[in-house]
This record gives structure tokens, sequence and C-alpha cells, in this order.
């Protein structure tokens, strides 16, 4: 009975420690100093979606659109402190739509 009980535990753990091994994985890009996750940039498309009609944010262009969504990921958000903000952000959806996943593009890491 024992025996039972420890390769139960010992499978418990083992379910476990991969599940938050696949959490951890994640592809990252890194440009201009700025290193953001894959589906950080995914988001970004989404969040430019739902912005794109209002009025409001098109009439303050000091920033780009996303900077002004709560949404806005975390590991985006320095972006929007750079005088490129906009340029980088075209820069992350054009790699992230260039195979990262694969790691074909250089600026993707953390992919298997």
């Amino acid at each position: 009975m024992g025996g039972r009980t420890v390769s139960r535990f010992l499978s418990g753990v083992a379910v476990v420690l991969l599940v938050l091994l696949q959490s951890t994985q994640s592809v990252y890009i890194q440009y201009q100093g700025f290193r953001v996750q894959l589906d950080s940039v995914k988001k970004l498309n989404d969040l430019e979606k739902q912005l794109a009609f209002s009025p409001h944010l098109q009439a303050q262009n000091v920033l780009p659109t996303p900077c002004y969504h709560q949404a806005l990921p975390l590991d985006l958000q320095p972006i929007c402190t750079s005088t490129e903000a906009a340029t980088t952000f075209q820069a992350l959806k054009t790699i992230a739509n260039d195979d990262c996943e694969l790691c074909v593009n250089v600026a993707c890491t953390g992919c298997t």
C-alpha cells in the first residue's frame, strides 16, 4: 500500500512540474533593448483593432494608440516611454508575423 501512495505522489508531482514548465516557456522578441513576449505582441494587434474607431484617442497623437489602453500588457508598457514607440510597435508586429514561433527570426528566443 505504501508503494502505491508514493507512486501516486510522484505522478502528481510530475504533472504539476510539467504544467509549470509549460507555462514558463514563452517565446520572446528582443528588439531595440526591449524584451517582450510573443503573446503580448499578438494582444497588441487586438488592442489596436479595439481602439481604431475611437475619435478621442485619434486626436491625442502624442503616443501610439495602444499606449492609452489599460489592457496593454506589462512588458509592452515601457515601449510607450520611448521616442520611437510607434516604429518599435510596428517592428515587433512585423517580427511576430515573420515565423517567430518557429525561431526563423534571430530576434526571437525561447521557442523549441
